[in-house]
């Protein structure tokens, strides 16, 4: 473009000299004129070339700092959120002291039967160890010996839903290293019919059904021994269907697998049922049971949460202790089942 128009000029130049002017100083101060044209319009030109990229520059500089301002931000925001999530999960573990993971080993199995046990865990425990950081499985067992073998094998890291009693009974017979660790809960155990209203209607020769394990058959004898129905003999081990020392109403009792007591109801006068097999059938001890444990009867009949020897003082195991071990279980459990099962902590 620079060089059209110099060439233009050049030639308007020549002509003129062409057509015979003949004044030099004209000549030259009309050149000169041209010249300052020329650099004025250069000058104009290259303010502006300057003012362009000025101004993309500035474009592009602006363009980069918003950039960075929102790289930056964003960065902030991430940090935050994680500081909060850090900030949750702390004072979550210092409301209800459950402590928080250590490292990255933040997962926590537990065992549990369906009622009560895995309705607590599930509805209360599950959202105070998340909230502190955890990740919670939760293993229902409609059974009372694979809880124990999972946990001895560890498959699991923990299980609730038995007595001391029947924890030692199966640490004895199969060779278990288990130990409970914290008391939660009492599930009276109760005598129920479906054909008779009171104890006093039983029939002479009823038959009753009861648990058939060693520590749930000694504790449904003894409630029948304690309602009058039986007399026992003394004994400091558990009590079986050879310590009855006198049977007056001759009644038939029968052994059966806990599971099955309530279905058991259909074929039998009575059964002496555990708790939870009961809530599960929908029957409440405190309002269908003819006879039921006192809240205060035996403390060997709490159930306990459970661990293998060694891991007592384990992370995990504080962690579930303290979920399970506060106010928002203990209302829980009276709101839910309302003296069906029985806070013991």
């Amino acid at each position: 473009m620079l060089e059209f128009r110099l060439s233009k000029e050049t030639q308007t130049t020549s002509n003129k000299h062409k057509q015979g002017r003949s004044d030099h100083r004209g000549l030259i101060r009309e050149e000169t004129n041209i010249m300052k044209k020329r650099w004025l319009s250069l000058a104009v030109a290259a303010t502006a070339a300057i003012t362009v990229l000025a101004g993309c520059g500035s474009k592009a500089a602006e363009t980069t700092a918003a950039a960075t301002e929102a790289a930056t931000t964003e960065a902030a925001s991430s940090e935050a959120a994680e500081s909060s999530a850090e900030e949750t999960k702390a004072e979550a573990a210092a409301e209800g002291e459950i402590p928080a993971p250590e490292g990255d080993d933040n997962k926590i199995s537990i065992g549990v039967t369906p009622v009560p046990h895995a309705e607590i865990v599930n509805d209360v425990v599950v959202p105070k160890l998340e909230a502190a950081g955890w990740d919670v499985e939760v293993v229902e067992f409609n059974d009372y010996v694979q809880p124990n073998t999972s946990l001895e094998d560890g498959e699991i890291d923990a299980n609730y839903f038995q007595t001391i009693r029947y924890l030692e009974e199966q640490n004895k017979e199969r060779g278990l290293h288990l130990v409970e660790v914290a008391g939660i809960h009492l599930e009276p155990m109760g005598i129920y019919s479906k054909n008779y209203k009171s104890l006093e209607e039983l029939p002479d020769g009823a038959t009753i059904a009861v648990p058939n394990d060693g520590s749930n058959e000694s504790r449904a004898i003894k409630l029948l021994a304690d309602n009058g129905l039986i007399t026992l003999a003394e004994t400091e081990d558990l009590y079986n269907l050879t310590s009855i020392a006198e049977n007056p109403h001759n009644f038939e009792i029968t052994e059966l697998d806990a599971a099955n007591l309530p279905r058991s109801l259909d074929d039998v006068d009575a059964a002496v049922i555990n708790g939870n097999y009961a809530l599960e059938a929908n029957l409440n001890p405190e309002k269908d049971a003819l006879a039921a444990e006192l809240a205060d009867s035996d403390e060997s009949y709490i159930n306990y949460l459970v661990v293998k020897e060694g891991n007592e003082e384990s992370t995990k195991t504080k962690a579930l202790i303290a979920a399970l071990q506060n106010d928002d279980v203990k209302n829980y459990i009276e709101e839910k089942y309302s003296g069906s099962v029985i806070p013991a902590f």
